[in-house]
């Protein structure tokens, strides 16, 4: 990465000023990371910078991302209620704040909107921005694959000769952006002339293999210091210059540079698989769209949701396309299959039965909200978690037999269903258990914290005969006794910060967790007191990815926010070998019923099945 030194900085300024005016042909107000909720500070900000910048010579104004907190259907309408009162042409895309906690399942954003990505020309200037993700659950931002095609194919057909492009995105062209490589591949077959992005609430630039990296402020910057961006870019896109506009005083130049079109390669090479004799990783599946869902495998196929609304089944030994069935949202929750019907629950709040034969559709159940949590069928019964409610099917009569309203958020880990009692979390805090043949509540725990942000919302737990062991966001590992929710032990540990990543072994006694520093810890689940048996080192790094950690035949499978896949030996920890299975976030692990391998996607579209030899 360049760095423009002092000097050289004032010496762009010098050149700049002696431009001709006239050279300057688009102008652009940019508001990024404004996180509005009724009601706050921020809110009435938002409404003066719209006044404000309605009288400013700009021709198109940009919100690069993070226009609420939760995402919330309220937040959303009342965001853009504010945003309508933009005179200029106006163009938004979502944030993390807008995808990750999203109400309707990153629905609502598109219905208001239209659509998470845009592009428009002013004169010589091809803007084209787009939605990152990340989608439903904690993870580094993610290009969506229908999205990096409609990238490259927009751009073929817009950019003429002559012509500069600017690129719009909410995360940057580094780390957090897990196919940021992928995107900077494709930016570098046209003429770009800067990518703009917020989500680190500061200024800075940077460079990725020669493009020319803008983060911008955001809305408040705190001290009083509430604004937005204007940039200005000259007629052929040679220089760019950036300033700083703090509501109600003068535009102060931050940056002024001349663009570069000279790009390079990465010097960084793809990791090499590292795997040893008695194992076997292997991709067998590519597909068109990003996978945000768990597998369902049965004897014949596998089973997914992607990004584009689709239902697809595959034949595990080819991975021919036996059917496919088409909904109008993205999908997060895997497919629940049963004996001769496949139910879907859907990101545009239906549960549909289909044929699992033809994927004919058989009956359609209307939800209040969307479905984003895997169900589980036991005993012809299906237990699914959904939007402020939890619910039990009759698998083949299709008759709801019981429903349980006392929720206040959605749903989105798989449940524990044992033989008496089911156990969930949910992103009200609490964590409950219900009797399995009425839905009656048994107990309900609360995690001390009043913060949604902070439940047990999208971790599985790890259940014994007499144990439920849990970790959550707020980087606490706890143990509840299983008939009474009596909270037994709770552990915080800086050393050991836990979050959203748990399993148990296939004897019950240990409990393994993923923590954020990219070890995993195993747990023993019969102890008074937290008790950590081991600690691995799986070298993954600053790790947040909600993906669970599996036992199978006394290996342990670990997966992080970039792809690498662990296993560890159960018993005494040791590390047996870790590889890259791609540069994307694992969404967990399966095992086929029939063969006992390990299956897994990931978030790029890809399905990997790992078997010992």
């Amino acid at each position: 990465m360049k760095v423009f030194s002092f000097f050289k900085s004032l010496l762009l300024v010098a050149v700049l000023l002696v431009l001709p005016a006239n050279l300057v042909a688009q102008k652009l107000a940019i508001l990024s990371d404004i996180h509005v909720t009724p009601g706050n500070a921020n809110e009435g900000k938002l409404k003066l910078a719209v006044q404000e910048i309605n009288t400013l010579d700009v021709d198109a104004v940009i919100v690069s991302g993070d226009l609420t907190n939760e995402g919330s259907d309220e937040q959303l309408l009342n965001v853009k209620s504010i945003l309508d009162g933009i005179t200029k042409p106006l163009y938004v895309i979502p944030g993390n704040h807008e995808n990750n906690w999203s109400q309707s399942a990153c629905k609502t954003f598109n219905d208001l909107w239209g659509d998470d990505r845009f592009v428009f020309t002013v004169g010589d200037l091809v803007v084209i921005g787009m939605n990152c993700g990340p989608f439903m659950k904690m993870g580094d931002g993610h290009i969506k694959q229908e999205d990096l095609s409609w990238l490259d194919e927009t751009l073929s057909k817009m950019v003429k000769p002559g012509m500069k492009v600017l690129s719009i995105n909410h995360y940057p062209l580094l780390d957090d952006l897990d196919n940021y490589q992928d995107y900077v591949n494709i930016l570098k077959k046209y003429p770009v002339i800067t990518h703009q992005n917020g989500h680190w609430h500061r200024w800075r630039q940077y460079e990725t293999n020669g493009i020319m990296g803008l983060m911008v402020r955001c809305l408040d910057m705190g001290s009083g210091d509430y604004g937005y961006t204007l940039m200005d870019v000259d007629l052929g896109g040679e220089w760019i210059h950036v300033y700083n506009k703090t509501l109600g005083k003068e535009r102060d130049l931050r940056y002024a540079y001349k663009t570069n079109l000279n790009y390079f390669d990465s010097d960084s090479k793809a990791e090499l698989f590292k795997v040893p004799e008695g194992f076997k990783v292997e991709k067998v599946y590519a597909d068109n769209a990003s996978i945000f869902t768990r597998l369902t495998i049965d004897k014949d196929n596998i089973y997914f949701g992607n990004s584009l609304g689709y239902l697809r089944v595959i034949d595990k030994k080819t991975a021919a396309l036996k059917w496919e069935y088409k909904t109008t949202s993205m999908l997060f929750s895997r497919p629940a299959v049963a004996q001769k019907v496949v139910i879907l629950p859907t990101g545009d709040k239906r549960l549909v039965w289909l044929d699992k034969k033809s994927g004919k559709v058989l009956q359609e159940y209307q939800a209040q909200g969307p479905y984003v949590a895997d169900g589980v069928i036991a005993n012809g019964v299906l237990y699914q978690g959904g939007y402020k409610t939890f619910q039990a099917w009759d698998v083949n009569k299709k008759k709801l037999l019981w429903q349980y309203d006392s929720i206040n958020n959605y749903c989105q880990a798989e449940p524990f269903v044992g033989e008496n009692d089911i156990i969930f979390g949910a992103w009200d805090t609490n964590l409950r258990s219900l009797d399995r043949k009425s839905g009656k509540l048994n107990w309900v725990w609360n995690n001390g914290k009043t913060v949604n942000l902070y439940s047990p919302g999208n971790v599985v737990p790890a259940v014994t005969q007499e144990r439920v062991v849990i970790v959550a966001p707020d980087r606490n590992s706890t143990a509840l006794e299983r008939t009474t929710g009596k909270q037994l032990w709770r552990h915080h540990d800086n050393a050991v910060k836990v979050r959203e990543s748990l399993g148990l072994s296939e004897d019950g006694r240990r409990a393994y967790a993923k923590t954020m520093d990219g070890t995993v810890v195993a747990m023993d689940t019969q102890s008074d007191d937290f008790n950590m048996l081991w600690e691995t080192d799986c070298g993954f790094g600053y790790e947040h990815a909600p993906c669970i950690v599996l036992e199978k035949d006394g290996m342990v499978y670990a997966g992080s926010r970039h792809g690498t896949l662990a296993v560890i030996e159960a018993a005494t920890g040791k590390l047996v070998f870790t590889c890259s299975m791609g540069s994307s976030e694992v969404n967990g692990f399966d095992v086929d019923p029939a063969t006992g391998d390990i299956y897994c996607s990931l978030i790029g579209g890809t399905i990997w099945r790992i078997s010992r030899q």
